[in-house]
């Protein structure tokens, strides 16, 4: 398992360039997989900048770059989609999706409902501290007798 962090900046110092390139030397991966990884997370504008000058957005792209680089098929994630807009959100998705197809697994920790309603497929929902519902979301419908309900609504009406 590889764990990505909310709020971490590694080596910031370092070119993101230079970061990408470490960790794929680390895993031994080939500069096809790094300018793949580089191409779906949209990284190109700020390959030459430090990690220090990073956006929230770019810091977070670059965690999942290194998450994706890692040869872990179980990636654990918080709060993934913090520092995006809603386009920017929906590509990652997508990247995370492509991912899930060729076995690998995400844990997310998300507080978003709506975001983990659009990336996952099974749900573990908290709340103070406790299980309230596990289940994909037809599961859960089932389960609180909300046919049609959001994620949010089953939330709800399980704390």
């Amino acid at each position: 398992m590889f764990y990505l962090p909310d709020g971490v900046k590694p080596y910031q110092d370092r070119f993101t360039m230079e970061v990408l390139t470490f960790f794929a030397n680390v895993y031994r991966r080939s500069a096809a997989d790094i300018a793949r990884t580089i191409a779906s997370l949209e990284l190109q504008p700020v390959l030459s900048k430090r990690v220090s000058a990073l956006s929230k957005g770019y810091s977070r792209r670059l965690l999942l770059a290194i998450g994706l680089l890692t040869p872990h098929l179980v990636l654990l994630m918080d709060e993934p989609f913090d520092g995006f807009d809603l386009r920017q959100t929906r590509n990652i998705v997508e990247v995370l999706r492509k991912a899930a197809g060729v076995g690998r697994t995400f844990i997310l920790a998300i507080h978003q409902l709506a975001d983990a309603e659009r990336v996952c497929d099974r749900f573990i929902l908290l709340a103070g501290g406790q299980v309230r519902g596990i289940g994909t979301l037809r599961e859960l419908r089932t389960q609180t007798d909300i046919p049609r309900g959001s994620l949010e609504e089953i939330f709800l009406a399980l704390t």
